[in-house]
C-alpha cells in the first residue's frame, strides 16, 4: 500500500513546512494565502505536491487536497502537527493488520489543555464516541471516501463561519454512509504549542457554534448531547459563563440551525 500526507496549512512554502514538521512520506500541501499556484519538490525521496490558493476555510483546503489523493492511505495533517520516525510504516502496518477498517483513529498528542482523547486499545468508533477525534489523527482508505463522495462542511472550521465541528462531520457522514472506523493504540506524532487560529476562549461565541453543530450532528437529539457535553466538561469550559447559561447559548444555537 501507498500513503499520502494531506496537510493544511495557512502562508507557508513546502520545504521549510516539510522540515519542520518531519514529513517523511509522500504529500499534497494545500496552503493558503494571497496567491495561486502550484509545485513539486522532491524530499528525502518522497514526491511532494504543494497547491497554492487565495480562499479561506480548513474545509476547503482538506476537499482541495482530497480530491487530489491519490495514493491508498490518506493521513490527514495540519502544519503544527509533527511527526514521529517510522510514522508511514506505523499507519501502513495497521491498515495491514485491520483490512475490515475504512478510517483509523491514531494517537497525535495535542497541547496542553486541548486533549480530547487517547487510545489505549483497538476498538470501534461509533457516532456517539466519535466527537472527540481532531482530523490530524485520522487515516482513510482514499478509494472508499471517494467512492461515497464525502467531502467536510466549508461551513464549519477555521475559515469558516462557525468555528470548529468540520471533522465531526466529516466523521460522522463516514459512518452514515457505512464506512467502518476504529481506533488503535498507535502513537504518530504530536502538536506543537501555538496560538489557535480559532480558539478564543469558552466565550458565548464557542457555545452558540457548538449549538449549531449539534443540530447538524444530532437533529432532534442535540440539545440532550448538549447537555451531556456541559456535564463532561463544565469544570473546565464553564468558569466564566455558567453551565445553565451555557447551555441557554448552545439552544440558541441549535435553534437557529434548526429555522
Amino acid at each position: 500500500m501507498t500513503l499520502q500526507l494531506l496537510v493544511a496549512a495557512v502562508n507557508r512554502e513546502p520545504r521549510g513546512l516539510a522540515e519542520e514538521m518531519r514529513i517523511d512520506s509522500d504529500a499534497v500541501i494545500v496552503s493558503q494565502g494571497e496567491r495561486y499556484g502550484y509545485e513539486e519538490l522532491r524530499w528525502k525521496e518522497h514526491d511532494i505536491r504543494c497547491f497554492y490558493m487565495a480562499e479561506r476555510g480548513v474545509g476547503l483546503s482538506r476537499n482541495h487536497s482530497l480530491l487530489r489523493a491519490d495514493a491508498d492511505i490518506s493521513l490527514f495533517a495540519d502544519e503544527d502537527i509533527i511527526y514521529e520516525p517510522g510514522y508511514e510504516q506505523k499507519v501502513l502496518a495497521a491498515f495491514e493488520e485491520h483490512p475490515q477498517a475504512d478510517l483509523l483513529f491514531f494517537n497525535v498528542r495535542a497541547m496542553p489543555g486541548r486533549e480530547t482523547y487517547h487510545n489505549e486499545n483497538f476498538g470501534r468508533v461509533r457516532w456517539y464516541n466519535s466527537g472527540r477525534y481532531p482530523t490530524y489523527s485520522l487515516a482513510v482508505r482514499t478509494r472508499r471516501i471517494h467512492q461515497k463522495n464525502i467531502t467536510f462542511s466549508l461551513l464549519f472550521g477555521g475559515g469558516a463561519k462557525y468555528s470548529n465541528g468540520e471533522d465531526s462531520l466529516f466523521i460522522r457522514d463516514c459512518l452514515k454512509a457505512g464506512l467502518k472506523a476504529y481506533k488503535v493504540p498507535v502513537a504518530i506524532g504530536h502538536e506543537r504549542e501555538r496560538e489557535s487560529t480559532w480558539f478564543t476562549g469558552y466565550n458565548e461565541k464557542f457555545f452558540y457554534d457548538r449549538g449549531v453543530l449539534y443540530h447538524y450532528l444530532y437533529g432532534h437529539l442535540a440539545r440532550l448531547m448538549a447537555l451531556r457535553f456541559l456535564m463532561s466538561h463544565r469544570g473546565g469550559m464553564c468558569r466564566k459563563i455558567p453551565w445553565r447559561k451555557a447551555y441557554e447559548i448552545m439552544g440558541q444555537g441549535i435553534a437557529k440551525a434548526e429555522e
